[in-house]
């Protein structure tokens, strides 16, 4: 049976051991700990979690841990996005076979399809599996745009249910959901409290890697419990950590949080660098002033 998805999503970081192998271990240790802090739901293998780092073998250890450990208490989607559509449909294929409950799939990201062309990759995938389809537009890291009259084209598509809406342009949560319909339900993926607010079902957050209980708060404090004031009060306490996190410092300021916070994340893979000593420092203030801990 097809979950609905809503909430906090948390594109999760690939752990890394001392000697920079994926560990397995932590990753499993890791998932438990988002779902008893209260996420809704967990996507491995997004742009947080490395995947164009990592070999196949990697990949399909990094999915099945995640998978196989959530155990169907929260939805887990797997990051499945490939510059060639025939190997992304192998990709969503293989991960519905592991028993992800959808995939998130960004654009090709090099070749700057044609909207005819993103529509036919999209269809293509769709097409081959029975799982949800949560489009992934982030025109910072995919070389083109998902615009709302675009999403609205892929929202017809069978399958193609979702959207992880990746700009800094408020409105665009708002026109897509005008333009869609119930074809598609967006969630944000840079904006939380800000795409509740204008209608979005969820958030695919990088920030709860390091706190899932406040982010996941944010949204029930809006979506279900209609507290907009509260929620806003929250959001603005955690800003700090949601910017620690923003920009390029996604991937390796997460990781210096978590290791601050007693969780072996180690350190990103080439070409990315772990923070300089002050930026790192900063996050370590940060963990102490929030009190944050991976023991929590």
């Amino acid at each position: 049976m097809t979950k609905t998805f809503r909430g906090v999503f948390t594109v999760m970081i690939t752990p890394l051991a001392d000697d920079g192998s994926v560990d397995l271990e932590a990753l499993a240790e890791f998932t438990d700990w988002q779902i008893n802090q209260g996420i809704h739901g967990l996507i491995p293998l997004g742009s947080t979690g490395e995947f164009l780092s990592l070999s196949q073998e990697e990949r399909d250890g990094v999915a099945r841990t995640v998978i196989e450990t959530a155990a169907g208490r929260v939805p887990v989607l797997i990051g499945t996005g490939a510059e060639d559509t025939r190997e992304a449909v192998r990709l969503s294929r293989e991960a519905e076979a592991m028993g992800a409950d959808g995939v998130m799939v960004i654009p090709p990201f090099y070749s700057t399809p044609t909207d005819d062309e993103l529509v036919e990759h999209y269809r293509r995938i769709a097409g081959a599996i029975d799982i949800p389809v949560m489009v992934y537009n982030n025109p910072a890291t995919a070389n083109v745009d998902l615009k709302p009259d675009l999403v609205a084209r892929i929202a017809e598509i069978d399958g193609c249910d979702y959207i992880k809406e990746s700009t800094l342009e408020i409105f665009r949560v708002r026109d897509i959901i005008l333009g869609v319909g119930d074809n598609m339900t967006v969630f944000g993926g840079i904006m939380g409290y800000e795409s509740f607010v204008m209608g979005a079902k969820g958030w695919v957050a990088v920030a709860s890697n390091v706190a899932p209980g406040p982010m996941a708060r944010i949204f029930e404090l809006v979506a279900d419990e209609k507290k907009y004031e509260e929620a806003r009060a929250l959001y603005l306490k955690w800003l700090p950590v949601i910017n620690a996190v923003g920009g390029q410092a996604y991937v390796a300021g997460s990781k210096s949080l978590l290791n601050h916070m007693g969780f072996q994340a180690g350190p990103p893979r080439p070409p990315r660098l772990p923070l300089p000593d002050d930026r790192d420092a900063e996050m370590k203030a940060l963990v102490e002033a929030f009190g944050l801990s991976f023991t929590n």
